[in-house]
């Protein structure tokens, strides 16, 4: 045999062995716990398991055949509202019941952590069905004849819309949130057209992994809240990339002020209103490559000042040692722990509460409804369903999440669809946006009565304390003071 072919054999073996070495380790480690265990009030947290090369196992979208839909929770029925729509994202629905949506898709740009990230993440939104130009329309939906199906579409807006996602209304102002600017718009409901030009009323921290930048008005339209995602997995990049991210910020309408209002969220989504306690609640995608159980995505409510210790700590107390940016001082006596944990690596993007005249029935009564986009870095896929969380009448989330609409996967690795958004349509139904499917479904309840408004909770405040009677620490020991032991 010649030295030529020694050498080209000893190449081939080399190369098939650098190839079972690269399908090893993309192979991933399966979970070791259910997805029920890292859901609800008290998750399971595995150990980290800490990987070079993370998990994949994306589910790839292949769209519903005619006359297939999701299967729903006993009780509910689903039809499609609209479809053939391009990539739909978030939908919001006006006070007239004109529902208004996002077609969209993340920028062209540079994701954190290099080339090979980049070239890792472009195969990555194409397996998931989330590669491509974004169409960058915003696009009015409109029941006429409350059949629950969309009769009319019209084409409200393509100029100056850049990857944009958040919708709000208020006051004849409609406000869009580009994935690196705030802008609003004159717009009187029932117009079939958006028209005029913008007002910038906040520049964005551009793109980065998490591009979506969802906003909410306060119910005095006071007030807006945006929903910025980090640039990065761990702030791999430094963390001076990632100023402004990672949070919901709050801007002033009136003054045009602006303030961090919680941080440490990796990617804040869906944002809500609780009806019980009048507090902004938010849903998180929580961070990667620790194993197909860790870290639980969760949603949770924000106070101002919050801090949900990302990139450092998660779940109150964790401190991930892969960080290599120095840990602020102090950062987990005051880091909070999530209210609700949504199951590791779903995805959970849209959320809405119950309120009065939805029409899901008894068996949805008071609680949340959220959207699982659905995992890529599990193994077994985990999410790609919407779900509801019961709250009890405090505004407390209980139990284990309960299925609306069981899992879109089509088995063998692959999907229907992948659920984004949800939204009450004017007749109490919920609105699903399915974004891969291009399709928005709506679930009711047939024949269902209205659900009785929510009543916010009310409680008597204590009278301020003026002087430090005993051990102040005792004051956050349960039943440890009553107003009585407060000097005056």
């Amino acid at each position: 045999m010649s030295i030529l072919k020694k050498i080209l054999i000893a190449v081939l073996v080399l190369l098939l062995i650098a190839a079972g070495i690269i399908w090893y380790l993309f192979q991933g480690e399966p979970a070791q716990y259910s997805l029920e265990e890292t859901t609800g009030t008290d998750p399971v947290l595995a150990a980290p398991d800490p990987q070079m090369v993370p998990t994949v196992e994306i589910a790839s979208p292949i769209g519903w055949p005619d006359g297939l839909a999701p299967t729903a929770a006993e009780g509910l029925a689903v039809n499609r509202f609209a479809e053939g729509l391009d990539h739909p994202r978030v939908v919001y629905t006006m006070p007239n019941g004109d529902v208004l949506v996002t077609l969209t898709r993340a920028p062209e740009t540079e994701v954190s952590g290099g080339w090979l990230t980049n070239f890792v993440a472009g195969i990555l939104f194409s397996e998931a069905g989330s590669a491509g130009a974004s169409p960058n329309q915003l696009i009015l939906l409109r029941d006429t004849d409350e059949d629950g199906v969309a009769d009319e579409q019209h084409l409200l807006r393509t100029d100056d819309l850049d990857s944009p996602s958040g919708i709000a209304w208020a006051d004849g102002n409609l406000y869009i949130a580009n994935h690196n600017a705030v802008l609003r718009f004159d717009y009187e409901e029932g117009a079939n057209e958006v028209t005029g030009e913008p007002e910038k009323l906040a520049d964005l921290p551009p793109a980065g992994n998490h591009w979506m930048r969802n906003i909410i008005v306060s119910d005095d339209g006071e007030r807006l809240y945006i929903a910025v995602g980090s640039a990065s997995n761990i702030g791999e990049g430094g963390m001076d990339i990632e100023e402004g991210r990672a949070a919901i910020h709050e801007l002033n309408l009136e003054t045009g002020s602006a303030r961090i209002y919680g941080a440490g969220l990796r990617n804040p989504n869906g944002m809500a209103f609780n009806p019980w306690t009048g507090e902004l609640w938010t849903t998180v995608n929580e961070r990667d490559m620790l194993g197909s159980d860790l870290v639980p995505d969760y949603m949770s409510n924000v106070p101002i000042g919050v801090h949900y210790g990302w990139p450092w700590v998660y779940y109150n107390d964790v401190i991930d040692e892969r960080v290599e940016s120095r840990m602020p001082r102090f950062l987990t006596e005051y880091t909070r722990t999530p209210q609700y944990a949504l199951g590791a690596h779903v995805a959970p993007l849209g959320m809405v509460f119950t309120e009065g005249g939805t029409t899901m029935g008894a068996g949805f009564g008071q609680g949340a409804f959220v959207a699982r986009h659905g995992s890529w870095n599990r193994k077994p896929p985990a999410g790609y369903d919407v779900v509801f969380v019961e709250f009890d009448d405090r505004g407390n989330p209980v139990g284990a999440p309960k299925q609306v609409l069981e899992p879109f996967l089509a088995g063998e690795g692959e999907t229907y669809g992948r659920p984004t958004w949800v939204e009450w349509d004017r007749t109490g139904a919920l609105l699903v946006s399915d974004d891969t499917a291009g399709i928005i479904w709506r679930v009711t309840a047939p024949g269902a009565e209205g659900a009785a408004a929510i009543e916010r909770v009310q409680s008597e405040r204590l009278p301020p304390r003026r002087q430090l009677v005993d051990d102040p620490a005792r004051a956050f020991e349960e039943g440890a003071l009553n107003p009585g032991d407060i000097g005056m």
